[in-house]
């Protein structure tokens, strides 16, 4: 058991230790200012030294040093700030056992104003309600318009996610379109690299143009055990957007072009997944699906793991150092 505390020991803050170095430097330069003063023989004779040194007596009277006391103070404190450890408790660390990836469309309809400022802004704000809701659990992000790109793989640092959303824009995308189907692959690429009891994607979007690929993916995933949940960004009755901020989309005739929130083609994504479809305003419905087991024998399973913590055995040298403070005070070196 000793020799098994031995190997764990170790400094939790081992920096402090170059305290040392002043109270080395000062004992080395006493001693050698010592030797200096001792050292009387190199320049009397030496049949004078002895009638020239104090007596015995006289040296008796002098007062003690305390520059051993004072270094014994000082290398106890440069110990204890350093944190000398050679336990480790157990600690209970809990964790959901979900992985979920979040799929924004960034498609150019997503700067549609129905939903103020935007639907990409609003759909933000709820990504960091989402994030806020499910702590704790792996996280991934993808962008997607034609193409699918990754912003951020799986991370239990919900805080990296959240400095990422800010970024997301239509306009940071270098080609207008929305086909989902990429991003539903990206997203089940992501899922395989780490295992989980529960695999969500959830995907913000106001609607797709690749219906067929994007349903038929989303029921592959389904029987691979990945649950795709979908969250509406818009209203029915929708509204003008536009490819940049000075370029408004047109129909055939010349008017404004209307993005309008296609519900039941979200709902059918959302049924052929095996998930849940709600309007973005409808997020928090969502919340308690992305966190509950996905069958009842998971019930509390595997949400516990042990971690260890280090004991800071610093505490155990402060008797002596005020023990010493004590002591210096009362011969009033202090």
């Amino acid at each position: 058991m000793m020799l098994h505390d031995l190997s764990l020991f170790h400094f939790l803050y081992p920096w402090w230790l170059l305290a040392l170095l002043p109270l080395w430097g000062l004992l080395i330069w006493l001693a050698y200012r010592r030797s200096r003063r001792s050292r009387w023989d190199a320049v009397i004779d030496p049949h004078l030294l002895p009638l020239l040194r104090l007596s015995q007596e006289a040296s008796a009277h002098q007062a003690p040093s305390p520059w051993f006391w004072l270094a014994s103070a000082w290398t106890l404190a440069v110990l204890a700030l350093a944190g000398p450890s050679w336990q480790v408790n157990p600690v209970p660390m809990f964790k959901s056992p979900a992985s979920i990836v979040l799929i924004m469309d960034l498609s150019p309809s997503m700067s549609a104003a129905d939903l103020s400022p935007s639907r990409a802004v609003r759909a933000r704000y709820g990504m960091d309600d989402l994030l806020t809701a499910i702590h704790g659990s792996r996280i991934g992000l993808i962008a997607f318009s034609d193409e699918a790109y990754i912003v951020a793989p799986l991370t239990d640092d919900a805080n990296t996610l959240r400095h990422l959303l800010p970024a997301l824009k239509p306009d940071i995308m270098p080609s207008a379109g929305d086909l989902l189907t990429p991003a539903l692959i990206q997203a089940q690429n992501l899922l395989q690299g780490i295992p989980a009891q529960q695999e969500h994607i959830v995907v913000f979007t106001d609607g797709y143009s690749d219906q067929r690929s994007a349903l038929q993916t989303a029921v592959r995933l389904k029987s691979q055990g990945i649950i795709v949940d979908v969250v509406g960004v818009g209203s029915p009755q929708g509204a003008p957007w536009h490819l940049s901020t000075s370029s408004w989309m047109t129909d055939s005739q010349g008017h404004p072009a209307i993005a309008r929130l296609n519900e039941p083609l979200l709902q059918q994504l959302a049924q052929s997944g095996g998930g849940s479809y709600v309007r973005l305003e409808q997020l928090p419905l969502l919340f308690p699906q992305l966190l509950k087991p996905s069958t009842p024998w998971q019930t509390g399973q595997a949400t516990q793991a042990q971690g260890s913590e280090a004991n800071n055995g610093g505490i155990w040298l402060l008797p002596l150092i005020v023990g010493l403070v004590a002591f210096l005070a009362r011969w009033g070196w202090l």
